[in-house]
């Protein structure tokens, strides 16, 4: 022991001497801090983010309120929440907000929504929409009321709808959604997709056309067939609709693709759409994916899907909101892969760093 201790000391002594000896002592530089991003971001549902400048902003609701958030970063998306509307105590969208997008159009921003007048059961759900009296996504908003989502014909009903998102293709305005093909007295009913031109940010125009329905096997469910949560994603000339399909509740929850053939051809016809899927489905670990919306990192040079996820297995509505960077496959489709299963960090969208 005596021997190790004088050793010990020596070794330290011979270290002190040559610190001392070198007037320029070579340093180590400091490890450069890590960039993550940790998943799950928080809890949540439905998530669609935005980025603009130098900006995310993200928009949900809860407590039967829509708020929005603006974060430079995707981990913190739900910090800085603002509330920018709360219903009325009476009307069609009194209860059971849902499911809000935030939009930049034409110099305002509009946040489309579902509500419903009552429920449960949800059979009075409704699209709606606010437009922004500035350039503020956190300012103060005025109701530009409810979207008319029925059939285009003489002493027509308005009829079910959430989900409802919009975009340009080809220069015209166009909203899609999820529907009913008629009002039913029970909300256990089989839900499509459908589209329709918009004249302006809070007006459909035309006729809507079901484009999807729960058709094909990797669809069908268990307890109901539903086509939801559609949202457009844009890859050079190429226009596609990922939406989510079978039962929101249950593990099976997975993302559907709607591709146009080209940008010639009319989105207003069903034939101009290919179906395929599933293109993101859960694992063992993470489960009950969909509800999808895409962003891109500060850089602009990767594109990012954020969606929620179960929080549980069994059924239920308990729901996490996870991100993640995507690619691109060889046809120009997107590669969305699996869900990040890590239960540590993953690195963060590229520019994110100082």
């Amino acid at each position: 022991m005596l021997y190790r201790l004088r050793l010990a000391g020596l070794l330290g002594a011979f270290a002190l001497v040559a610190g001392c000896s070198n007037s320029n002592p070579v340093s180590t530089p400091p490890p450069e801090p890590s960039c993550t991003l940790t998943n799950p971001v928080g809890w949540g549902q439905d998530p669609f983010v935005v980025r603009h400048g130098d900006n995310y902003y993200f928009v949900e609701s809860r407590d039967n309120a829509i708020y929005v958030s603006r974060s430079k970063t995707l981990q913190g998306i739900k910090q800085n929440a603002v509330k920018v509307f709360s219903p009325p105590a009476q009307g069609w969208n009194r209860t059971n907000i849902w499911a809000p997008e935030l939009h930049f159009i034409d110099g305002r921003w509009y946040i489309y929504y579902a509500a419903g007048e009552a429920g449960p059961p949800f059979i009075h759900q409704r699209s709606g929409v606010l437009e922004s009296t500035g350039a503020d996504p956190q300012g103060s908003y005025v109701d530009k009321g409810l979207l008319f989502t029925g059939e285009v014909q003489p002493d027509s009903v308005n009829i079910w709808a959430i989900d409802l998102t919009v975009d340009r293709i080809g220069g015209q305005l166009y909203a899609v959604w999820s529907g009913w093909e008629k009002n039913r007295p029970t909300d256990k009913t089989a839900q499509h997709l459908y589209i329709a031109p918009m004249s302006n940010p809070w007006t459909i125009s035309g006729p809507r056309v079901q484009i999807s329905s729960p058709e094909q096997p990797w669809e069908k469910g268990t307890e109901l067939d539903l086509n939801e949560g559609p949202q457009f994603l844009t890859h050079g000339s190429d226009v596609f609709i990922i939406y989510s399909t079978r039962e929101s509740w249950l593990k099976e929850y997975r993302l559907g693709q709607l591709r146009l053939e080209g940008p010639q051809a009319d989105p207003a016809d069903p034939t101009s759409w290919d179906k395929s899927g599933p293109v993101f489905s859960g694992t063992a670990s993470v489960f009950g994916v969909g509800h999808a919306s895409f962003t891109t990192s500060p850089d602009g040079s990767q594109d990012w899907i954020v969606y929620h996820a179960k929080a549980y297995e069994k059924p239920g509505w308990e729901r996490l909101i996870r991100a993640q960077s995507f690619t691109w496959n060889a046809d120009g489709s997107p590669h969305f892969g699996s869900p990040d299963a890590s239960l540590g960090a993953i690195e963060a969208p590229s520019g994110e760093c100082p």
